[in-house]
């Protein structure tokens, strides 16, 4: 811009030319994170044989059942579960994008929840920190326990979990991608839009979940790695 105004006569010279090579461009940073399906089933594995805190433990095996965001996790309180209607429901004060996130849960993630109601429960955080009920967990707890796991920064993060989860089941190539977008809670600019998606892709959402936590299953388990197959609309 300051170029054209030079050259338009509209300035004398450009004063951003001293400034050439004095700023740099961020680093973007990406979080570590388990991509394949073998290294998935390795990691389910060290999560279960966790030494460590047993809320520490619970907090990383339901991680990767329901890929919400680290602070979501850790903000989690009971009041937001409704175990009969196996469905979370993260209010918007809490979420990223500032609206309600409503994530199904699976049986597998309804039974984590279950152990964890009987250490934590009935009111509260469902993942407190050690030292007081009153504070959710400390944004330093989970990444922690996957170092004492063995797994680098380069690795693993407990925001890996969501990574883990796109990749993995967009690879499968089962589900609408608008589905897994909005299982990872992620924005829509075009408010029309992301209104009609939010109901078109819930059933299939539901779908999902369940499937995606038998598949981590049989990968935690050992089995030969299958695609994640979707049930029949």
């Amino acid at each position: 811009m300051f170029r054209y105004a030079v050259a338009t006569a509209r300035l004398k010279s450009d004063p951003t030319r001293d400034l050439r090579g004095a700023l740099t461009n961020p680093t973007v940073t990406h979080y570590g994170a388990v991509l394949n399906p073998a290294g998935a089933g390795e990691l389910l594995r060290a999560i279960n044989g966790y030494e460590g805190q047993p809320i520490t433990k619970l907090a990383m095996q339901l991680a990767p059942h329901v890929f919400v965001r680290p602070g979501e996790l850790r903000h989690a309180e009971w009041s937001e579960i409704d175990f009969e209607g196996a469905l979370w429901t993260i209010p918007a004060s809490k979420t990223k994008v500032r609206k309600d996130h409503l994530v199904p849960l699976s049986r597998q993630a309804i039974a984590i929840l279950e152990e964890a109601h009987r250490l934590t429960g009935p009111d509260g955080y469902v993942f407190p920190s050690v030292r007081t009920r009153r504070r959710p967990m400390s944004d330093n707890t989970i990444n922690p326990g996957l170092r004492r796991l063995g797994y680098t920064t380069d690795e693993m993060t407990a925001h890996g979990f969501r990574a883990m989860a796109s990749t993995l089941l967009n690879e499968s190539g089962k589900w609408n991608p608008d589905a897994i977008e909005r299982a990872l809670a992620h924005g829509d600019s075009d408010k029309v839009r992301a209104a009609y998606h939010r109901g078109a892709h819930w059933k299939e959402r539901l779908r999902m979940m369940q499937r995606w936590s038998d598949y981590l299953d049989k990968l935690r388990e050992g089995a030969e790695v299958v695609p994640i197959k979707a049930a029949k609309r």
